[in-house]
C-alpha cells in the first residue's frame, strides 16, 4: 500500500531525496498538499491536517494518511445525518470527499483497485453532501469525443431565472470536488454559477482514461459551452472562464478556439512552452503525473510531447478580455512567459504580476476575490482597458 507505478526517471532516482525531505521538512516541502487540503475544507479540520503533517513520514505515506482522516470525516457525517443535524453532516461529507480525492493524489496508474476505492468513496461522500448542500449543486456528464466527462454545476442561492456562468478549469493535481468550498465561495456569492469541470487527465476523467492531449482541452471547453448553452438556468450570453496552475494553460487554448467565452483570466501560471521547468526542474512528482494523464510510459516519448506544449500563436486568437494574475518568483514557469502571452494579446487585456511571490500566493484568498470581482465585471458589462500591474510587497 502506498507503493505506486513511477514513470519519470528523476521520480525513481530521487524518491529517498522526497522521502528524507518529508520526514526533516513535512509532507507540505515536496507539494503543499496539506495546505491545499485545508484550503479546500476550511479550518474547522485543522486537527486532522495537523495529524497527516505529523504521521506522514514519507512519500508512501500520504495516500494512507488522507483516506485515514477521510475515513474519520465520513463516519461522524453518517452519524450526524443519523441524529438529524444536516449541516454537520453536510461540513462532514464534504471534508471526507476532499480528503478522498487527496488519497488519490500520489496513485498514478490506471485499474489500481486502491484509487478504484477511493475515488467511488470521494464520489459517494460529494452525492451524500449534495443532498445538505447550501446552494443547488448538479453533478452532469458532458459528451466528449466518445466518452462522458464529469462536472459539478453550482448555482447560486435563490437565483434569478438566467445567472452568468463561469467554467472552471483546476490543475494538474485538482479535481472538481474541491474547487468550491461550502462557505465563502467567492464566485457563488457573486451571483454566479460554476461549472467546475474534471477535464482530459483530471479527476474523474483520467478514471475514464480520459487523456489529455496537446490541444484536447480546447475542445473540452467548447463541449462544456455546448453544454451550458443549452441548460436553461444560464445566461448563454455570459459565460466566462477561469484557470488555475496547469489551467493557465489550457484556458487560452479554449478561448482561443472558441469566441462564445466573453471573459477569461488565469491565475498560478505555467505558460513556459515545453514546461522544462514544470517537468524537469520543479518536483518530479508533476512530471510523474503528466505522464499518466497523457498517457505515456516511455519517459523519452513524452519529452518529445511535452515540446509540443506551447501557447505561442494563440495570443493574437483571443477576442475576449483577459486577465493574467502572477507571482514574480513563479517557480514553475519564468514569468517572461507570461509577459510573452500578455503581449501577444490583442483583445482588452491586464497582467498582474505580485512581487515576491510563487506558484502559491501568500495572499491567494485576496487573488480569489479579485478575480471573482473581474469576472463579474466583465459578465456585467463593465469596460475595460488593458493594463500592466506591478504589485509591491506593500500592496
Amino acid at each position: 500500500m502506498g507503493e505506486y507505478k513511477v514513470r519519470a526517471r528523476r521520480m525513481a532516482e530521487q524518491k529517498w531525496v522526497i522521502d528524507r525531505s518529508i520526514e526533516t521538512l513535512g509532507v507540505d516541502c515536496f507539494y503543499p498538499i496539506a495546505q491545499s487540503a485545508l484550503g479546500a475544507t476550511g479550518f474547522d479540520v485543522a486537527g486532522d491536517i495537523m495529524s497527516i503533517r505529523l504521521r506522514v513520514k514519507k512519500y508512501a505515506d500520504v495516500s494512507r494518511e488522507f483516506a485515514r482522516v477521510a475515513a474519520k470525516r465520513e463516519v461522524v457525517a453518517k452519524k450526524a445525518e443519523d441524529e438529524g443535524h444536516p449541516v454537520t453532516a453536510r461540513d462532514n461529507y464534504f471534508s471526507a470527499a476532499i480528503f478522498y480525492g487527496f488519497a488519490q493524489w500520489t496513485i498514478n496508474e490506471d485499474d489500481n483497485e486502491e484509487n478504484i476505492a477511493y475515488n467511488a468513496k470521494k464520489i459517494e461522500c460529494y452525492n451524500r453532501f449534495i443532498k445538505h448542500a447550501p446552494h443547488p449543486i448538479e453533478r452532469v456528464e458532458i459528451p466528449f469525443e466518445g466518452k462522458l466527462m464529469p462536472g459539478l454545476l453550482h448555482l447560486p442561492p435563490n437565483n434569478s431565472p438566467k445567472v452568468p456562468c463561469v467554467l472552471s478549469v483546476t490543475g494538474m493535481d485538482g479535481f472538481k470536488e474541491m474547487m468550491q468550498p461550502v462557505y465563502g465561495d467567492k464566485l457563488i456569492e457573486r451571483g454566479l454559477a460554476v461549472l467546475s469541470l474534471d477535464g482530459p487527465g483530471q479527476g474523474e476523467s483520467i478514471m475514464r482514461k480520459i487523456r489529455c492531449t496537446t490541444d484536447n482541452f480546447a475542445r473540452a471547453g467548447q463541449a462544456a459551452m455546448d453544454f451550458l448553452m443549452k441548460r436553461p438556468e444560464i445566461d448563454a450570453n455570459r459565460i466566462a472562464v477561469s484557470g488555475v496552475s496547469m489551467g493557465s494553460f489550457w484556458v487560452p487554448q479554449i478561448v482561443a478556439h472558441d469566441h462564445r467565452f466573453k471573459a477569461a483570466v488565469v491565475c498560478m501560471v505555467c505558460h513556459e512552452p515545453g514546461m522544462n521547468t514544470v517537468f524537469n526542474v520543479a518536483y518530479p512528482i508533476l512530471k510523474n503525473r503528466y505522464m499518466w494523464m497523457s498517457g505515456y510510459e516511455n519517459e523519452d516519448e513524452f519529452d518529445k510531447f511535452a515540446q509540443t506544449l506551447s501557447l505561442k500563436g494563440l495570443g493574437s486568437k483571443i477576442k475576449c478580455p483577459f486577465m493574467i494574475v502572477a507571482g514574480e518568483d513563479e517557480e514553475l514557469s519564468p514569468i517572461e512567459h507570461s509577459y510573452d502571452l500578455y503581449n501577444e494579446i490583442t483583445a482588452p487585456k491586464k497582467i498582474m504580476v505580485y512581487e515576491g511571490q510563487g506558484h502559491d500566493f501568500k495572499d491567494y484568498f485576496d487573488v480569489k476575490a479579485l478575480v471573482a470581482d473581474w469576472l463579474r465585471d466583465r459578465l456585467d458589462g463593465k469596460p475595460m482597458q488593458s493594463e500592466r500591474i506591478y504589485i509591491d510587497l506593500t500592496g
